[in-house]
């Protein structure tokens, strides 16, 4: 996913097995990523370029004329089958590999306006139909089209316009006789229909929904610091010997006060698991959703109205203007390359576009920076007054007006301002020097066939912001600089982001639709360079909380952070997902440092048998049992003893037997699932302590199926034991809490426990607001249940649910 696929991986890392012993040391003791970059880069073949093609046409990105009718036709079986949703996304398959004006593109987007109208999408449907029509939709649909457009605008309230479109279609009627064949009269019995509901609807008040824009008003800072962009006035900027650049706060801070409000100088959307073409077994098109079918390649919105590339199926847009952007930005580029990026992976692609999008920030003093390292100074540039004259200021000084001015960290302009651009990104630590020589190998020469491509391609379109057309008119060979100068750049970032790459991500709902409660879960959404975010020092026991909207990383305190101390982000392993020597593996794997935060002190310093919620109980008395390799009862009363091994096996089958059991959850057959739940919390008693993980998702799991049942009381009492758990690891404030809370919410709205409703409604908005801010959906949810709860009348008192 972050690194090439597996098959270019093996195939360098064997080439370099197989290099001479000479040349494997002159690349180790490199000094330089420009020295790193050309030593390798002078080793790769076309045979490894040949091979290297080979993968990347598994991953085909072009457009297949005869795809657009099977994705229609598999839509249209969803479609059939009520899956509306499943249906849209088959459409905008057909939909990416359809030429524009022809056919194949209106009846694709004609088809997914039908599938939005049953979803309830009705200014989506809108504009799909108007897309259909743009691309030539057959004259002979047209009344089925148009009277979709008319249901659309009364639902909406759009009277008016909905009357002109009746009145349209009634006109053509009368204009073209031939239309008037046997659907004739069910259209214009759906006419008449529609005509008396503008009627009903012309004497009421339209009532619109506030605009989503509002998830962004409180994400505002309230006051911006004047040194930082896009982090609060509450934080400062510091630097040390020791732990480098780190925020500390400069006032005591509240939890769920915004401190950081980012935008990604750079995303990528992950791609999700792309089987290669020579792997699919049933069709060569594939009919599986990933990330890329749902979610803007731009802006990272979700969406089932996408809107492809006219040049590749893969790149999918929100809208027509982010298509636009994109397109402007870097996919010019980036177009013809969609199988050699999905092959070398997500790094490589951000290292790409962080080059790409350098060209609009003026950066040729880098990029000298970077001749005078490769001992290119016969490279000659263009000379452009503009250029940023600040490329000294990360290594401590640099000259304005013929004055020497001091400017100790590292990415700060002559002013001391640390901002999101290029400059900030690139000043980043590559880490070249804990990096493995097989690992820099790989890197260098994935960067180093990418440049071979892009100068196969368009070197000029590289180095300038003109399109293809205008670049034939006016560029020379003479204008671009080297591409090796790019070539150590892209090295540079892909080193980077090992170590200061974000993973952003979502909650997204799972479970079937017709569940009463909804289960989420975090997934990785897309992958991100955020300048200021990077600022941030770990903690394994963090003290702010990280969420996204759209590309924009906000991070709130998630406690009380007194004036003076650090401002803490966690990495990912956290105290509360694994232990201490598992914590520390990864951050020394991935981060190359030892975590000295308290968590790891205490538990290092703390003899214990584990985590509560992984610890094995006895049998006989329920005591924690404790040992290795033998595991002995914590009650000196009690003589049980067991073997750790035998104790591990029965884990693994009961988490077997909870997995078939979430499987007859999703398929429907509720009292299976129940009474298999039930046996795996009979075994689980014998042997788990009551706040182990698994025995809360067998709580979780009885609590999603009774409430499927409707029997809401044992519901609550089930998700309420799985709270402890979920409680016992994570903490009653964090974030995992709120959601539990959330669903336990949900439950007792449902069962009209409304006393019980309420006091839960009020908790999780509590410990939600600390993490998401106001507008999020889930805090907007829980205070339209509270509305509707206290606008009831009131009821006998009586028992609960």
């Amino acid at each position: 996913m972050d690194l090439p696929v597996d098959e270019w991986k093996s195939y360098l890392l064997e080439k370099w097995s197989l290099l001479p012993t000479s040349i494997q040391l002159t690349i180790s003791t490199a000094e330089t990523l420009s020295d790193i970059f050309l030593q390798s880069s002078l080793l790769l073949q076309p045979q490894d370029e040949m091979f290297l093609k080979r993968l990347s046409r598994g991953y085909f990105v072009g457009k297949d004329p005869e795809a657009p009718l099977f994705y229609r036709e598999e839509g249209n079986k969803k479609f059939q089958e009520k899956d509306y949703t499943g249906a849209a996304v088959l459409y905008s398959k057909g939909v990416s590999h359809s030429r524009p004006n022809t056919e194949d593109i209106a009846l694709c987007y004609a088809n997914r306006s039908a599938a939005l109208f049953h979803l309830g999408q009705y200014e989506t449907c809108l504009i799909d139909i108007m897309r259909a029509q743009t691309h030539g939709y057959p004259e002979r649909l047209q009344p089925k089209i148009m009277l979709r457009k008319a249901e659309c605008l009364v639902t909406l309230g759009r009277l008016q316009e909905a009357s002109q479109t009746i009145n349209d279609l009634e006109s053509n009627f009368t204009a073209k006789p031939a239309l008037a064949d046997s659907p004739f009269h069910i259209l214009q019995r759906n006419l008449h229909h529609l005509k008396i509901k503008i009627q009903e609807k012309k004497n009421l008040t339209e009532i619109f929904p506030a605009a989503l824009a509002k998830a962004f008003e409180d994400m505002d800072l309230r006051e911006e610091n004047e040194k930082i962009s896009s982090a609060s006035s509450s934080v400062s900027l510091c630097t040390d010997p020791l732990k480098g650049r780190y925020l500390i706060a400069t006032k005591d801070i509240l939890p769920g006060e915004l401190l950081v409000k980012e935008a990604a100088f750079v995303s990528v959307l992950t791609p999700g698991e792309m089987q290669p073409l020579h792997q699919a077994l049933d069709s060569k098109w594939s009919t599986k959703v990933t990330n890329g079918d749902l979610y803007c390649h731009q802006c990272l919105k979700h969406t089932l109205a996408t809107v492809p590339c006219d040049g590749c199926t893969y790149a999918k847009y929100c809208s027509q203007e982010c298509m636009q952007q994109a397109w402007e930005l870097y996919h010019s580029i980036e177009c013809s390359l969609g199988g050699l990026l999905l092959t070398l992976g997500v790094f490589c692609h951000i290292a790409l576009r962080l080059t790409l999008l350098a060209r609009f920030e003026n950066v040729g003093e880098i990029i000298r920076k970077l001749c005078d390292e490769t001992s290119l100074k016969d490279i000659s540039l263009p000379e452009n007054k503009n250029m940023v004259k600040t490329l000294n200021y990360g290594q401590g000084e640099s000259e304005e007006n013929g004055k020497i001015v001091q400017t100790p960290i590292p990415g700060c302009d002559v002013n001391g301002k640390y901002e999101n651009n290029y400059y900030a990104v690139f000043n980043l630590l590559p880490h070249t020097e804990n990096h493995s020589p097989e690992h820099k190998f790989l890197c260098a020469l994935s960067v180093s066939a990418l440049c071979r491509q892009l100068e196969a391609a368009s070197l000029q379109a590289l180095t300038t912001g003109l399109k293809c057309s205008e670049l034939k008119a006016v560029a020379t060979p003479d204008f671009c600089p080297d591409l090796d100068i790019w070539g150590v750049a892209m090295l540079r970032h892909m080193l980077q982001l090992q170590c200061n790459a974000q993973a952003i991500t979502t909650i997204q709902q799972t479970g079937s639709k017709e569940n009463i409660i909804t289960d989420s879960r975090q997934v990785r959404l897309a992958t991100g360079i955020f300048p200021v975010v990077s600022l941030l020092n770990h903690s394994c026991s963090p003290n702010t909380s990280v969420s996204f909207i759209s590309t924009v990383a906000t991070i709130r305190a998630s406690q009380q952070i007194r004036k003076g101390q650090e401002i803490l982000h966690c990495y990912g392993p956290h105290e509360s997902r694994m232990g201490v020597a598992e914590r520390q593996q990864k951050l020394r794997a991935q981060y190359f440092f030892d975590c000295n935060c308290p968590a790891c002190q205490t538990e290092a310093h703390r003899m214990t048998a584990g985590p509560r919620w992984e610890a094995f109980c006895c049998n006989s008395c329920r005591a924690p049992m404790q040992g290795d390799d033998v595991l002995s009862c914590g009650n000196r009363s009690c003589t049980e003893s067991i073997s750790r091994d035998h104790l591990v096996s029965r884990l693994q089958d009961l988490q077997q037997q909870v997995k078939m059991a979430r499987e007859l959850l999703r398929n429907g057959k509720l009292e299976q699932a129940v009474r298999r739940l039930l046996g795996c919390r009979h075994k689980a008693e014998s042997f788990l302590s009551a706040e182990h993980t698994v025995a809360g998702e067998i709580e979780d799991g009885l609590a999603q199926a009774y409430a499927a049942l409707g029997d809401w009381q044992k519901s609550a009492t089930h998700l309420q034991k799985s709270l402890q758990v979920v409680e016992v690891r994570h903490g009653p404030c964090s974030v995992e809490m709120g959601h539990e809370l959330f669903k336990l919410a949900q439950i007792f709205f449902s069962g009209f426990a409304i006393p019980e409703a309420l006091n839960t409604i009020q908790k999780a908005e509590k410990v939600l607001l600390v993490h998401y801010g106001p507008w999020h959906d889930d805090i907007q949810e829980l205070r339209k249940m509270k509305s509707c709860l206290l606008d009831l009348p009131p009821i006998p008192v009586g028992p609960s649910m």
